[in-house]
């Protein structure tokens, strides 16, 4: 009988180890990665890419399923509430376990392999959670963590002999050094930090989307929306609207590529300097007001007016580019708009 399992790859170092601990018994492993506007991936970078990288190393393949919008809903109705910020850990992990045993009962595989380790997660990974997390799901027995399966009661593949738990492992905690050690031996090479991972667990971003989603009340942001929280500086200029103000060349760009016809694009006209993207209410006062927010992170922030070209945002109406002239916004003012 040839055993098959399938494993959650997030592209971190723990999913890519908990895949060879298995394979290293003979086990064919798939993989599926869950792709969402809320991995802690840059802009630049594709968030798939790192999955896609440790998926070849590991010489597994890998289906990707779409995750956002059913986290986005999560978010708004955790069943088992947040972490200390916009984070809903458990019904996430719950999420993903569920539509991976559809697919695991889709190909003809025999149980899921996830890379949690106990403790390591104030949330969602402690131990008693882990057992929570089987139960709810009804897929107690089926899902193995190979990192930490001999602190877990035995699981399906384990009873059946398919998996011999005496070559599982006994981590716990939030060390990394035994997981850099297990990659060195095992030469692997392609994993994402320990740092990154979700946005949600973030203070910063975490801030910036209740803002959002207040804005938004009951209807669900736009992707573009949630996009631009993870770049600029943000104020909030009324219920509906916002200014986003680039700190460097690259979130510039990132600005640009995200704004809509109906945004205004401001910059400075007589030096290079950041653009601002505001979104919402386009009156006359909160014009004035993106201007001076421009202005004062320009380098002209010391001049007593700035000169600030405002435009249509991306494929907008060229037509509507006008100039402007504003007086930086003091740092107190600015402070009681940040977001």
């Amino acid at each position: 009988m040839d055993i098959k399992a399938i494993a959650l790859l997030s592209g971190g170092l723990d999913s890519s180890l908990a895949i060879r601990v298995v394979q290293e018994q003979g086990i064919a492993v798939q993989a599926v990665h869950f792709v969402s506007v809320f991995n802690a991936t840059a802009p630049e970078e594709p968030t798939l890419l790192p999955a896609l990288a440790a998926a070849r190393e590991l010489g597994v393949q890998a289906r990707t399923i779409n995750f956002t919008h059913r986290q986005m809903r999560l978010v708004r109705e955790p069943a088992h509430g947040l972490g200390s910020n916009m984070n809903p850990c458990i019904d996430c992990h719950m999420a993903m376990l569920g539509l991976a045993a559809e697919h695991m009962r889709g190909v003809g595989a025999h149980f899921l392999v996830s890379g949690e380790v106990v403790g390591q997660r104030p949330m969602s990974q402690r131990a008693f959670v882990l057992r929570q997390i089987d139960r709810e799901t009804g897929l107690a027995g089926l899902i193995l963590r190979p990192l930490s399966a001999k602190l877990l009661p035995p699981t399906l593949p384990e009873q059946k002999g398919w998996v011999d738990r005496d070559r599982l492992l006994d981590l716990h905690g939030r060390s990394r050094k035994p997981q850099l050690e297990l990659a060195q031996r095992y030469g692997i090479t392609h994993f994402t930090s320990p740092a990154g991972g979700c946005l949600l667990t973030e203070p910063g971003f975490a801030r910036r989307l209740r803002d959002l989603l207040h804005a938004a009340g009951q209807g669900e942001p736009d992707l573009s929306d949630v996009h631009l929280l993870k770049v600029g500086r943000h104020f909030r200029l009324g219920p509906a609207t916002k200014v986003v103000v680039g700190r460097m060349h690259r979130e510039n760009g990132v600005i640009e590529t995200f704004s809509r016809p109906a945004d205004l694009l401001l910059t400075t006209r007589d030096t290079p300097g950041p653009t601002a993207l505001l979104r919402g209410g386009l009156c006359d006062d909160h014009v004035a007001t993106a201007a001076a927010l421009t202005a004062r992170y320009s380098r002209l922030r010391e001049q007593p007016a700035v000169a600030i070209e405002v435009k249509a945002g991306r494929k907008g109406d060229p037509a509507t580019c006008r100039v402007v002239e504003a007086a930086p916004i003091d740092d107190a003012a600015a402070a009681r708009l940040r977001i």
